[in-house]
């Protein structure tokens, strides 16, 4: 199958976006990281459990930013700095809100215009990482990214002490034995497979409910390409043989760590004999089937926000509706 003019481009990768200068550099300067939190220009994200404060103004959606002053005590992360303005995230319950009130629920209306304007609400990036420009899009994935980890890395795996923040918490350091720790990224691969006849499997997971369907995924093994895992993973999963894979882009899905690196790859079988442990069912849809199932509501596909349904969306030829 020749790649089509569609597949040249994956479309926009909501969770992709950003326009903050990391300023790696600045990270290990305690000196100037003392001086940007004392300046009142700089602003600060809050994040509690994967969630911000969000709010509505008119038809866009901004994450909500305080001064150092305003923000809650916490653990810092430096985010970056653009056009002189330095951006922090504070690892805090969320003003308005107590510690554990949100223990991973999405607190958020289902639709941000049942609330009033400019009034904030409590979101996570799948329900807002589409809504958001690039710059606060960016900034809570970030942030998310680091707080996870810092909530699970607080001691040293070598010998158990309870390690330190550092370099802007991009680095936790061990008291005892000196030893650096950094962020954990989990690389995952995620593959549309289509058949000879250009048709698309997707699949779900025992723990999904029926008629939650998505392209397969998972995981890169110690010592694996990219290209093998994508073969690997099909074949374990659901039986099919697939060659050619192609890399069409990535996306950082921090729930808790993973990096999503999304493929298309050709089946040369289509007999399907799932893993009962990895899934539930598998099907292969035409465009017209696949269509004809989101609008009768039996299937529905994962949110616009993440790259599956980019993927998915790159192969049909424009935009599907059907969300979880």
């Amino acid at each position: 199958m020749e790649k089509t003019a569609e597949e040249q481009l994956i479309g926009p990768l909501l969770l992709a976006r950003g326009t903050i200068d990391r300023s790696s550099a600045l990270r290990a300067d305690d000196r100037w990281l003392e001086k940007a939190w004392a300046d009142p220009g700089t602003r600060v994200l809050v994040i509690d459990n994967g969630h911000t404060l969000v709010r509505r103004a008119g038809d866009e959606v901004h994450a909500v930013l305080y001064t150092p002053a305003q923000a809650p005590p916490g653990e810092r992360y430096l985010l970056g700095v653009e056009g002189g303005t330095a951006y922090f995230a504070v690892a805090a319950p969320l003003p308005g809100t107590s510690a554990g009130d949100l223990n991973g629920r999405v607190t958020m209306p289902m639709s941000l215009n049942d609330t009033p304007e400019g009034s904030p609400v409590p979101a996570g990036l799948r329900q807002v990482g589409g809504l958001l420009g690039d710059r606060d899009a960016g900034l809570l994935v970030h942030a998310v990214a680091l707080e996870a980890w810092h909530a699970t890395h607080q001691f040293c795996p070598r010998c158990g002490a309870r390690t330190a923040v550092q370099a802007g918490g991009h680095v936790r350091v061990c008291p005892q034995d000196a030893s650096q720790h950094f962020p954990r990224v989990d690389p995952a691969v995620i593959m549309l497979i289509r058949d000879e006849d250009d048709r698309c499997l997707l699949a779900r997971g025992p723990q999904w409910p029926e008629g939650r369907l998505s392209i397969l995924a998972g995981f890169v093994e110690p010592g694996e390409s990219l290209e093998y895992a994508v073969v690997r993973e099909v074949a374990e999963e659901v039986g099919v043989h697939v060659v050619n894979p192609r890399y069409l882009g990535s996306q950082p899905w921090p729930f808790p760590r993973s990096l999503m690196l999304g493929f298309f790859a050709d089946a040369t079988t289509t007999a399907l004999t799932p893993d009962a442990d990895e899934i539930a069912e598998a099907r292969w849809f035409t465009r017209d089937e696949l269509v004809a199932a989101l609008r009768s509501g039996e299937v529905r596909l994962p949110p616009p926000v993440s790259i599956a349904r980019r993927l998915i969306e790159t192969w049909y030829g424009g935009e599907l509706v059907g969300d979880w």
